[in-house]
């Protein structure tokens, strides 16, 4: 690109800037630099990471093999790092982004705890401006979205949360000083992905722990190993097959549905298949399974009955299992947290559970909580209560397009895009995994998305064109299509944050959030809109 004609800068201080330095914000500096682009990005924190640098509560750790989700577009970055764990843990991940940044050396435009207050799009210069918190502001002609689907923690709407005296942490806000469980009485209030991981581990110390559980979740064992000296050549060299299999498969992970359906094979077969599936490493009891049982009622329940006799053979308290079993959705229907030991947890004398269904946290006081029939004293509360999930992240920020449109005002009812990577009305505009995006193994959406919106970038300056918008006609088309690719899913029939809901945030409605369709497809329509010359697209 640095033989083409120079960018026109008039009046702007970068090409393009990125809001947030995590996995996407990373490499899309790193593509850009690469096309000779000016370019900044704006990170709220003091350090690079995004969801591993802010997610730092004991026991966060991937659920998606290390190896598949790694940066793959660099074999250097490949060769010399080695993952000590099949799935690793935050601080691993944390050091490994670190290393990408070092090595790329992305720091030196990167502005760090710049929080992003505003974004307004000028209609007579065609420009962005971008406002932090501290009122300094910058301007260029393109802006990238690089906020993460899960980055804006909700803590639950009980009266008194300020009141209490003793310590208290959101999982997604967790500090960077080490926290001591030991000897104190401590609550979760919530039981979601990151309260599975956290009450594993703050169970081994805590001198009590209470659970209070709204929502039950189904959980799956991960099964997770070191990887020995010995293995890590092998690994290594799988390198390109583990990324073409996740080239190939319907959410990128390295597992993929069984192309049998469950209610076609003998009850000895389908138990065979679920032991396995139970019994082996990771996602494939959700990814892997047999492809009826996320669109056909009978078989999703013969899956949650197969796991429900788990949970009750796991813990020895038939009424503490009975809690923790399901009963307002199926097996998989929800992101499913993988966990180690955790329903063992609950045979601890030092570990209660709380239904806050049937006896609701009524409010937090100095000393504790009360609920609808009990007081508890504590020395601290976490609060695993998850995040205003796609949209809560944009939600934040006042974004403002053409003609002064705000996004809330556009997403009215729901998101709106084109490929999960436009919105109309406002130009210049790119989403990082964004709403109607694939999402699935998360950094493979990603390195997807980076290097689209790259090549579209690439090719307007090769044009002299300094506007892309997204057409009325073309946003219809997508939203279409992302709707008909969930029609016939459970998933969508059932309140979660893939389907835009969140009490904690207000939001109690369920919307068309996420595209549900497989990664291939998704990318090959997006291929076709490239290799077409972006004639879905208004550029000018």
């Amino acid at each position: 690109m640095n033989e083409k004609a120079p960018l026109d800068r008039s009046g702007l201080d970068y090409d393009v800037i990125i809001i947030g330095a995590g996995i996407s914000g990373m490499y899309q500096l790193h593509k850009l630099r690469g096309l000779g682009m000016k370019v900044l990005v704006l990170e709220a924190g003091t350090g690079v990471g995004g969801t591993w640098y802010w997610n730092r509560y004991p026991g966060a750790r991937f659920d998606s093999e290390s190896y598949s989700y790694a940066y793959s577009f660099d074999q250097e970055l490949l060769d010399e790092w080695d993952w000590s764990e099949h799935f690793a843990a935050q601080p691993e991940t944390l050091r490994y982004l670190n290393h990408v940044a070092d090595k790329l050396d992305l720091r030196r435009d990167i502005r760090f705890s710049s929080r992003v207050a505003a974004a307004h799009f000028d209609d007579a210069g065609q420009a962005w401006t971008i406002t932090l918190e501290s009122g300094e502001a910058y301007r260029s002609r393109f802006m990238v979205t690089a906020i993460g689907p899960l980055s804006s923690p909700t803590l639950p709407r009980i009266p008194g949360i300020e009141e209490f005296k003793g310590e208290s942490f959101h999982t997604g806000l967790w500090p960077k000083d080490p926290v001591s469980f030991e000897g104190k009485r401590v609550a979760v209030v919530g039981t979601g992905a990151t309260g599975v991981q956290t009450i594993q581990e703050v169970a081994k110390t805590a001198k009590t722990l209470t659970v209070f559980q709204r929502r039950p979740n189904w959980c799956a064992p991960l099964h997770n190993a070191k990887i020995t000296p010995e293995e890590q050549p092998a690994l290594k060299a799988r390198y390109p097959e583990i990324f073409q299999r996740c080239r190939e498969t319907f959410a990128c992970f390295l597992h993929t549905p069984d192309p049998r359906n469950a209610l076609e094979v003998s009850d000895a077969e389908r138990t065979a298949f679920w032991e396995m599936r139970y019994n082996e490493p990771g996602f494939g009891i959700w990814q892997g399974n047999f492809r009826d049982v996320m669109i056909d009622r009978t078989a999703n329940r013969m899956l949650s009955d197969f796991v429900a006799g788990k949970i009750r053979e796991r813990v020895t308290d038939p009424e503490t299992a009975e809690k923790l079993i399901p009963t307002d959705h199926g097996f998989g229907t929800r992101r499913v947290p993988l966990e180690t030991k955790y329903y063992e947890v609950y045979n601890q004398p030092n570990v209660r559970l709380v239904d806050a269904i049937s006896t609701p946290i009524e409010r937090i006081t100095p000393d504790g909580l009360e609920t609808s029939d009990e007081t508890f004293g504590f020395d601290m509360i976490i609060y695993a209560t998850g995040f205003d999930a796609i949209t809560g992240s944009f939600d934040r920020i006042d974004i403002r397009g053409a003609e002064g449109q705000t996004l809330k005002e556009r997403w009215a009812g729901g998101p709106k895009t084109f490929l999960g990577m436009m919105v109309e009305g406002f130009p210049n505009m790119f989403m990082l995994v964004g709403p109607h995006t694939a999402l699935g193994n998360i950094p493979r959406s990603i390195e997807y998305n980076v290097e689209w919106v790259a090549g579209l970038l690439d090719h307007m300056h090769g044009r002299d064109l300094t506007c892309a918008a997204a057409t009325a006609e073309a946003v219809t088309d997508w939203t279409e299509t992302v709707r008909r690719a969930g029609a016939d899913l459970l998933s969508n029939e059932v309140d979660s944050w893939m389907t835009g809901v969140n009490r904690n945030a207000g939001k109690t409605e369920r919307v068309l959030a996420r595209y549900s369709g497989s990664a291939v497809a998704f990318r090959e329509r997006c291929d076709a809109v490239a290799a077409d010359g972006y004639r879905e697209i208004r550029l000018a």
